[in-house]
């Protein structure tokens, strides 16, 4: 029994970690910061999974060397070991922080360095079950928002509770498709108007959760031009398979010329 649980854990261990190495789960990258995310990643992925290699290897040994051989020798307690437990704990807060020291100014670089003065100014809404998308128009000023004018059934500019009065309300532009410029800074502006979300753009290797009462402001530069889907990566409700969109990456020209014909409409 003993051979027959360590062939067992050796063989889910190896396997498990084929398709680790040998697929890429990840879409091809499309942002400015991506590839400094992916690096960090594949030092996460290769620290764990040695980690997680020894720990198995290391469990199945333990099952052989330690199974039943029908003896009636008495058995022998171990207390512990004061020194191993310091240098394992010590190992594990070393890779934790560092791993964290790493990262952070990654991640700190889209939500607290200031966006570039000519970013694309853009607003997400998360609600049950769908992601809506304002831009403030030519005045580069959101209008109002009051949560009792929302009416989510009804889409569009009553989906964010738009107060249409507001002067600077007059051009603002609300869609259910994403549509931002190439090469070009997104200064995102994340709000939830029910429970928390999760604003994922998987090609931009892009998530900031969304919470109620709060704006988070996050900014980031698509590099290529192409659809790529907008998920809620955040449990949200019975409906949260569902709650996705589309970014549309167009050149600088046709995001001008989309605005042109999005304000035309309007009016």
């Amino acid at each position: 029994m003993g051979l027959a649980l360590l062939c067992i854990i050796w063989l889910i261990t190896f396997v498990s970690s084929y398709f680790f190495v040998a697929k890429d789960w990840w879409p091809h990258a499309i942002s400015a910061s991506a590839p400094l995310l992916d690096h960090q990643f594949r030092i996460t992925f290769i620290a764990m999974g040695v980690v997680f290699l020894l720990a198995q290897l290391a469990l199945g040994l333990f099952v052989w060397q330690y199974r039943d051989r029908g003896s009636q020798s008495k058995v022998a307690f171990s207390h512990g070991n004061t020194t191993l437990e310091a240098l394992w704990t010590v190992l594990t807060a070393v890779l934790f922080i560092g791993l964290n020291l790493l990262g952070s100014p990654i991640w700190a670089s889209e939500r607290f360095r200031p966006a570039d003065p000519g970013a694309v100014q853009i607003e997400a809404s998360g609600l049950q079950f769908a992601w809506y998308f304002r831009y403030p128009g030519p005045d580069g000023k959101y209008g109002r928002t009051k949560p009792e004018l929302i009416d989510a059934s009804a889409g569009g500019e009553a989906a964010v509770g738009l107060d249409t009065s507001d002067p600077a309300a007059k051009d603002d532009l609300v869609t259910g498709t994403l549509v931002v410029p190439v090469n070009r800074e997104i200064d995102f502006q994340l709000r939830a108007q029910d429970v928390i979300h999760s604003f994922f753009i998987p090609a931009m290797r892009f998530k900031q959760d969304a919470v109620p009462g709060l704006l988070i402001h996050m900014h980031v530069t698509p590099k290529e031009t192409g659809n790529y889907e907008i998920a809620c990566a955040e449990l949200c409700g019975l409906g949260h398979y569902k709650m996705h969109a589309m970014m549309k990456v167009v050149s600088a020209s046709e995001f001008d010329k989309w605005l042109a014909t999005q304000e035309a409409e309007k009016q």
